[in-house]
């Protein structure tokens, strides 16, 4: 079934400020809130759809992807299950948009006397940084790798915290111009968790957390490019309280250059040397892809700078838009040193007509023989 376009599902155009973006998602959040809804499955996937939506389009970088590829940006490997772009929930909704409201209770009245919703405080994210080879990048690869992140101790033990009476936060009242004016602030004491210890074991920081080193499996996506960041939920270092959450872990990737091969995009070059013997005869070669060997035939009298293109044995599109390809970049070997008898062979055939350059109106620039690939 068809996902909803994101536009449409916030109400707004596709030519929308962000001003604008903000102002509809507040209304459907709005409309379909759960306190608003109470039991009503409909209201709240409605709701859950507006988050996503505003989670994407919130995000220039995001939303020029969605503008471009639309939903297949975050489908497939790279989106859902902790790799951002679908599957909320809603914990992860009340605590990355709940201040988009501004008041108490994550940002978020209480409707029809379902009362305040006490903000869940989320623990820090983590980044690392994940070296791949093109390989790897061609097939897709599971990475197993330690992180020290911050998790609550074993036998730790939380109780409301009496200063905000658990809600995590305290109404302050100030006196303006316009008259007294009530605002919800962080409380100092529970710093927003609405708990604070009642038992700390030994070796916890003040907060109850201990460092702990743990092995995280990442499963990244085939065709992943320099600089791509991917998410792991949950995996970052953990918060304060029973009702906390944990942050993320962030995945830098970064590529490692070939020694033989060159990546543009999804497309991989590769330059191939054979000697005038075998430019002149033809033969045949193997050469070494990102997905196995191949072999490719040279044909006789094949000139330098001819390109041979391998359909569909480059990369895939991290986007799922197919496969690109494996160019063959053709190098005649000049021998720099001959002994005698070459050097005779040469210098006869110098002035023989067969060995002049004779290019015809039929043979193509190399620019031309590019375009006329991707053309």
């Amino acid at each position: 079934m068809a996902k909803q376009d994101f536009y449409e599902i916030l109400g707004v155009s596709k030519s929308a400020t962000q001003a604008e973006i903000k102002k509809g998602y507040r209304k459907m959040a709005i409309k379909y809130h759960p306190d608003k809804n109470p039991d009503d499955k409909t209201a709240e996937e409605n709701f859950k759809k507006a988050a996503e939506a505003y989670e994407i389009l919130s995000d220039e970088n995001q939303k020029a992807r969605y503008d471009q590829y639309g939903h297949a940006a975050f489908d497939g490997p790279q989106g859902g299950g902790g790799f951002g772009g679908g599957g909320m929930n809603m914990d992860d909704i009340f605590s990355q948009f709940g201040d988009i409201f501004g008041g108490g209770g994550g940002g978020f009245g209480g409707f029809g006397g379902g009362g305040q919703r006490q903000a869940r405080v989320k623990g820090s994210n983590m980044r690392i940084r994940v070296k791949l080879t093109l390989e790897e990048i061609a097939k897709g690869v599971e990475k197993k790798v330690k992180v020290r992140r911050k998790v609550q101790a074993e036998g730790v033990t939380y109780k409301t915290c009496s200063a905000c009476n658990g809600q995590g936060q305290q109404m302050r009242v100030t006196n303006t111009i316009l008259g007294r004016m009530q605002s919800a602030v962080t409380c100092p004491t529970c710093q927003g968790a609405g708990e604070t210890i009642s038992t700390k074991p030994n070796g916890a920081d003040a907060q109850g957390l201990i460092t702990k080193e743990e092995t995280v499996s990442i499963n990244i996506p085939e065709g992943v490019t320099e600089g791509v960041q991917l998410k792991v939920g949950g995996k970052g270092n953990e918060a304060p309280g029973k009702n906390s959450i944990a942050g993320d872990l962030l995945v830098l990737i970064e590529e490692i250059p070939h020694e033989t091969l060159k990546r543009e995009g999804t497309n991989i070059h590769y330059d191939l040397y054979v000697n005038f013997s075998e430019a002149v005869l033809g033969t045949s070669k193997e050469v070494e892809t990102v997905t196995g060997k191949v072999k490719i035939k040279i044909d006789a009298g094949t000139q330098s700078g001819k390109i041979l293109r391998l359909k569909g044995k480059g990369l895939p599109s991290i986007e799922r838009y197919g496969t690109g390809d494996f160019l063959i970049h053709i190098n005649v070997w000049t021998p720099q040193e001959l002994n005698k008898e070459q050097k005779q062979f040469f210098d006869k055939m110098a002035d023989n007509d067969n060995f002049k350059p004779n290019p015809n109106t039929t043979d193509k620039s190399f620019f031309e023989k590019v375009k006329d690939m991707f053309s």
